[in-house]
């Protein structure tokens, strides 16, 4: 499927950070102001449900769906910005229906209960609640569902929107709407691109991790530690509280120059070996059932 309304976005060039070139920490040439394409920032965390023993091949079911919208506060009329600040809050549990049953392992994992599931929306009602949330804040035009502002969804990796929400949207039928149809910044990749630059002993512990800090030691933890920002605040695989401190690992890296800019393709028409027909989930494609 290709996408719908895809502009050509600019390409990153890599970024030396003043540091990086100067041989000075950080903290004394902060903030860097650079070219910003884009006006405002969705930073997303969902959970999904999961079984003990499963990957990200399982069909896993949405059941917290949380935004964070971010924006510039100091951008100006030639693109140049550093200060980016959160200006609203979307949280929302989801009732799934293929396993509408959470397993121990995921109400230990995500802290998320089976009554609060249970009370809360199907998917399709979910993303018509964040569709108004959208409009709320100018993001897109009511009716039209088209961008009033040029915005790019931003995650930790690039599970949620191309993995999770792909899955989700097969499972209960209904399309990827427009305005979450487009590539995503990865934020890992982003910090790992940042870091690429600097000099490892100016790295905050990079010393103890053997080889080096590696994409898949960079968790949300991490990423705030190798930034010298505040330790994470809330409960870690908490949606909200994921979104929340990537969010302010996306400021950090504006503050520090970064050009944020997607880095993650996504691809609504992907497919699963467990994918039938009209939404069913084949148990023969599992390989942990």
């Amino acid at each position: 499927m290709r996408y719908q309304n895809r502009s050509r976005r600019p390409r990153p060039k890599k970024q030396l950070p003043i540091s990086a070139v100067n041989g000075v920490s950080p903290s004394q040439v902060l903030p860097l102001r650079s070219k910003q394409y884009y006006d405002a920032f969705l930073v997303v965390d969902v959970e999904g449900t999961c079984k003990l023993g499963t990957d990200f091949n399982y069909p896993n079911e949405i059941i917290e769906f949380p935004v964070c919208i971010v924006e510039w506060r100091d951008r100006s009329e030639d693109g140049l910005g550093s200060v980016l600040e959160v200006v609203d809050e979307f949280r929302s549990f989801v009732k799934p229906t293929w396993r509408p049953t959470l397993s121990n392992f995921c109400t230990q994992l995500t802290g998320i209960t089976q009554e609060q599931v249970d009370s809360s929306p199907h998917f399709p009602e979910v993303l018509e609640h964040l569709e108004a949330f959208l409009v709320k804040n100018g993001l897109i035009e009511q009716g039209t569902r088209q961008r009033l502002k040029k915005f790019c969804w931003c995650s930790d990796g690039p599970f949620d929107i191309r993995d999770f929400v792909v899955k989700q949207c097969y499972i209960s039928q209904v399309q990827m709407p427009p305005w979450l149809q487009s590539d995503v910044l990865d934020v890992r990749s982003t910090v790992l691109q940042y870091l690429s630059v600097l000099p490892p002993a100016s790295i905050p512990q990079l010393t103890t991790t053997q080889g080096g800090i590696t994409r898949r030691s960079l968790n949300i933890a991490t990423q705030l530690k190798v930034l010298e920002l505040p330790e994470f605040q809330g409960r870690q695989h908490s949606g909200i509280d994921d979104t929340r401190n990537v969010a302010k690992v996306l400021i950090e890296l504006a503050r520090r120059g970064m050009c944020l800019l997607p880095n993650t393709t996504i691809h609504p028409g992907k497919r699963w070996a467990w994918m039938g027909r009209d939404g069913e989930v084949l148990e023969a494609g599992l390989t942990c059932a």
